[in-house]
């Protein structure tokens, strides 16, 4: 018999501002989430979603994450660096704005926040990120439901 892969989210759950959104689409749609962060983390009772703890190392979450993905998965993650490793596995990559990080799409997202890096390790950029809104919790709830839909056409059971 031959077993088909099913759908799992994979969430870099620090800092993510979409959990609740995740779990919403993960139980209509009857998909598995992990829930990985570095310290303990509030998930709801659900035996569809798991929560990881893993070490306070540096970037033992993302490796936790990266050595675990393919095709077929959905990563949840803020991280490009992470997003792209994710994406060389296999895997969908989508920002908690809802930008999906792409094969095509990837180098240049990576070498412009090494860059922006640079810049303000420079001083020469002070600022952040601007404030994350409702348009992009909208953003993220359409490209997360547009990523399960074309994993399940692709014969990813869920």
């Amino acid at each position: 018999m031959n077993e088909q892969k099913t759908i799992a989210i994979y969430v870099d759950a620090d800092a993510c501002p979409v959990k609740a959104e995740i779990y919403r689409v993960a139980e209509r749609y009857g998909v598995k989430v992990y829930v990985v962060a570095n310290a303990f983390m509030a998930i709801p009772r659900d035996p569809m979603i798991e929560r990881v703890i893993v070490s306070d190392g540096f970037d033992a979450a993302d490796d936790w994450i990266a050595e675990r993905v393919s095709r077929g998965d959905v990563v949840v993650t803020a991280d490009i660096p992470l997003a792209s490793r994710c994406v060389k596995a296999g895997a969908d990559a989508i920002s908690p704005t809802g930008r999906a990080f792409t094969e095509a799409s990837i180098g240049n997202t990576l070498a412009t926040r090494n860059l922006m890096d640079e810049l303000r390790s420079a001083g020469q950029i002070t600022g952040g990120p601007r404030p994350f809104s409702p348009k992009d919790r909208s953003s993220f709830l359409s490209a997360l439901d547009l990523a399960i839909v074309r994993l399940k056409r692709a014969g990813f059971a869920v």
